[in-house]
């Protein structure tokens, strides 16, 4: 089999990734606070010089760990998001998707959680894109007809409403206040499709 050699620009985005992989992975077991660039650079096997190749401090690392993790996140939605799908449906596997985004990516919600303080700049931006992306795909359920009721000034609170839900149902995901078993997160998804029919798409 023909071996395909790497070129410069692959190793480059492959240390890059290194760099990133390791880090969620140093923020997710020890916090931003236990992070650092000796501790990210020996997980992800590079010479410290190295880092600054691709970043200026170990602050630039922290701004843009969460907006690449939430375009992961947005883009794994998207890919799960069958084109048939409406109204209630689309909304219920959005939520489902997203819960799977983190059990797949664990260190995602304490990335997300401590970004407020840690890297504020970061937060605020996934914020910002994360509700510009929802308020989207509202209102073109409005604009179908699937949700009525709401002008648009009021579909932009309910979906920050939507997030806000969706923020504190993570946390019976991260802190265990109910079990991770599937029974009990299928039970969570249920009940928060049960509420969201109620609320917007009766």
């Amino acid at each position: 089999m023909l071996k395909i050699k790497k070129t410069r620009s692959d190793k480059s985005e492959e240390t890059r990734r290194a760099l990133f992989d390791a880090a969620i992975q140093t923020v997710a077991e020890e916090g931003y606070a236990g992070a650092s660039v000796d501790k990210i650079v020996a997980r992800a096997n590079v010479a410290k010089g190295t880092f600054y190749n691709y970043f200026e401090n170990q602050q630039d690392l922290f701004d843009q760990l969460l907006p690449n993790l939430g375009q992961k996140l947005l883009d794994y939605i998207r890919t799960q998001l069958d084109e048939s799908l409406t109204g209630l449906a689309r909304e219920k596997r959005r939520v489902e998707a997203y819960f799977d985004f983190c059990r797949k990516t664990p260190g995602f919600l304490r990335i997300l959680n401590e970004a407020e303080i840690f890297a504020p700049k970061a937060f605020h931006h996934h914020v910002k894109v994360f509700y510009e992306g929802y308020f989207r795909a509202i209102r073109r359920s409005a604009q179908r007809g699937e949700v009525s009721g709401y002008d648009e000034d009021e579909l932009g609170i309910v979906v920050f409403m939507l997030m806000g839900m969706r923020s504190y149902l993570t946390m019976l995901y991260q802190y265990k206040y109910i079990s991770r078993s599937k029974l009990e997160l299928d039970k969570v998804i249920s009940t928060y499709e049960k509420f969201v029919a109620r609320a917007l798409f009766d």
